[in-house]
């Protein structure tokens, strides 16, 4: 059986729940994103009224955009990858020095359909999550699927893995 891939009625749905959360306990998001490109960040801001819980959202591609606008080291780029636990938590870290958020989410992965290799086949994804003065978290992600599935699946998994962070 192939996971569910969320459409956007979904990714609405669990945006609004996550808004939610967030709004009743008085946080600011920031999103640091990688292999999304953004979608988590339009995917929020397509609620009305999510100025009051959304801070802002970074989309870092490369290597000196990672490093440049959120303090990713370049050692940490160069021994582990763009697409790794270390980096996934120095983004999501990074992003709350650089916003005024009180939570961050940060996805760094492999969408495809190129990119992959045996030990990071298309589809690995590091989804980061920090309250302010908290330690971080990051959990790798194995999604199936094409790039859209990839990337919706991240979406969905980095909004629905917030409950960490907020309790």
């Amino acid at each position: 059986m192939s996971t569910q891939i969320p459409d956007d009625q979904a990714l609405h749905a669990i945006a609004l729940e996550a808004g939610a959360r967030l709004r009743a306990g008085h946080h600011m998001l920031v999103t640091a994103e990688s292999c999304t490109g953004g979608w988590i960040a339009k995917v929020v801001t397509d609620i009305a009224g999510s100025s009051d819980w959304f801070d802002c959202g970074m989309a870092v591609y490369s290597y000196e955009a990672k490093q440049a606008m959120l303090g990713v080291h370049p050692q940490t780029l160069e021994v582990h990858g763009a697409v790794s636990r270390e980096t996934a938590i120095e983004m999501v870290s990074g992003a709350l020095v650089h916003s005024g958020a009180s939570v961050a989410v940060a996805v760094t992965g492999i969408a495809g359909p190129g990119g992959g290799s045996v030990d990071k086949p298309v589809g690995t994804v590091w989804i980061a999550w920090k309250r302010r003065g908290g330690y971080a978290r990051a959990d790798l992600f194995h999604f199936d699927g094409d790039r859209e599935a990839v990337r919706r699946q991240t979406v969905a998994a980095a909004l629905l893995g917030l409950d960490g962070a907020l309790a």
